[in-house]
């Protein structure tokens, strides 16, 4: 199995220091999991894929539950590129990225081979379609009907995203394609949760101007209220940071009643460097959380994770902002908002497929 590049090594570099310079590990929850995962990547951009049996092993009683997003995206190896050096992440080469399908069937069947009991712990989500495609629904609606009882949602799939969108065959996908729409129309009638990646800016902003995608990326949030929407990584990225008004953009948000179905997803730990790296910026995301706790889940956003330090770390990046938190909002994130929509949308979709029969 391929390691997961170099922010997975990073974050299994800093467990090994922490441990090496005598840390004390994260306490455990005496009752219960400490967390569950919204946000996972059995696959990479090569599609090497997270033996399931091992990743139970690495989430232990840490973790409870796990959503698993299969990388929809395969980076092409051009040989004319880059020769013999094969690349297994998309910064690792200028070739272009390509839908890959078949990662959904690779994910149920993962699940599937798994004993009952292992195989509740995972809400798998169907991720191998293309977004600027009006097809793309018919994917869905297959996959659902090859694997009954397996998916809970679609996504992470990515709209606006830093280099991947200009890196992807085909049309670069937009806020403004119907497309776009009618997915998300079809997941609100079956009851998919849908996570979506939408950088809410682009890489280089104008000073003093609302960010770029921001406002449009609502207008399609609005246009879908019978659909739960999961923004992954409250619209920040690599390149996308939160500058001095984000904070206020995101409370207007959480304070309209006509986006009650958008929730923000806290995952990344390039993203959580954002948010608990300086002391201001930390205090308004901890009265954010603490404001709106019903509206946050929290993920790793690991992709193929190889032991159990690096994976966990990827959690424990958000701890600063957990501390943070009052107690029941602390739950709420960790766990509590994770159950109520993860379970929501498993007894929506089981209805639905056995509608179809």
């Amino acid at each position: 199995m391929l390691g997961i590049g170099w922010r997975s090594w990073r974050m299994g570099f800093v467990a090994a220091v922490l441990l090496a310079h005598g840390a004390p590990a994260p306490a455990q929850s005496p009752v219960g999991p400490d967390f569950h995962d919204a946000h996972y990547h059995p696959t990479d951009y090569i599609q090497q894929e997270t033996a399931l049996p091992e990743f139970l092993g690495m989430m232990g009683d840490r973790v409870g539950r796990a959503a698993l997003m299969g990388i929809p995206l395969q980076q092409k190896w051009d040989w004319f590129e880059s020769g013999d050096r094969a690349p297994d992440y998309y910064l690792r080469s200028d070739a272009a990225l390509y839908y890959y399908p078949f990662v959904d069937a690779m994910v149920a069947e993962a699940v599937r081979a798994l004993p009952p009991d292992q195989r509740d712990r995972f809400d798998p989500m169907i991720t191998g379609f293309n977004p600027t495609d009006m097809y793309a629904t018919d994917h869905i609606r297959r996959v659902l009907r090859l694997y009954p009882g397996v998916f809970s949602g679609i996504g992470e799939f990515s709209i606006h995203k830093e280099v991947v969108s200009p890196k992807t065959v085909g049309h670069v996908a937009s806020l403004r394609n119907p497309a776009l729409d009618r997915i998300l129309e079809f997941a609100g009638e079956v009851g998919l949760l849908a996570l979506v990646h939408n950088d809410a800016d682009v890489i280089l902003p104008h000073e003093g101007v609302r960010p770029t995608h921001f406002d449009r990326f609502i207008e399609v949030v609005r246009r879908h209220p019978g659909t739960t929407i999961l923004w992954a990584h409250a619209g920040l990225g690599r390149f996308v940071e939160p500058t001095p008004g984000y904070v206020g953009l995101l409370e207007g948000i959480l304070r309209d009643e006509g986006l009650n179905h958008l929730y923000l997803d806290l995952s990344w730990d390039v993203v959580a460097e954002q948010i608990v790296g300086l002391p201001e910026t930390l205090a308004a995301w901890v009265a954010l959380v603490n404001g709106w706790p019903d509206r946050f889940v929290l993920g790793s956003d690991a992709v193929v994770s190889s032991d159990a330090a690096s994976y966990l770390s990827a959690l424990e990046a958000w701890r600063q902002l957990l501390d943070g938190l009052d107690p029941a909002a602390s739950r709420k994130v960790r766990l509590g908002n994770y159950e109520r929509l993860f379970d929501a949308a498993r007894e929506r979709v089981r209805a639905w497929e056995a509608a179809q029969r």
